[in-house]
C-alpha cells in the first residue's frame, strides 16, 4: 500500500492541485470544511489527478486536519 501526504486548502476559489517544494500535494478544493465535504471533495480531485476510483483512495490520518495522510490501494 502506497502513502501520499496533501495539503488541503478547502474553500479555494481556484480549485486544483500542485506539487509543493517538500513533494506534498497541495489540494486546492472549493467545499468548506463543515461536515467532511472537503474531504469527498479532496478525494474526487485525488482520483481525477492520479487516474484512480475513488475507492482506491482514503484518508488514513488528519480528517480534521489540513495536512492528511491518504493511503492508495491497488
Amino acid at each position: 500500500m502506497k502513502y501520499l501526504s496533501v495539503k488541503v486548502k478547502p474553500g479555494s476559489k481556484r480549485p486544483g492541485i500542485s506539487e509543493l517544494e517538500d513533494g506534498i500535494l497541495e489540494v486546492r478544493v472549493k467545499a468548506p470544511p463543515v461536515d467532511g465535504k472537503a474531504n469527498v471533495e479532496v478525494i474526487k480531485a485525488l482520483a481525477k489527478h492520479l487516474g484512480l476510483k475513488r475507492s482506491q483512495l482514503e484518508i488514513k490520518t488528519g480528517a480534521g486536519s489540513k495536512l492528511k495522510r491518504i493511503s492508495i490501494s491497488e
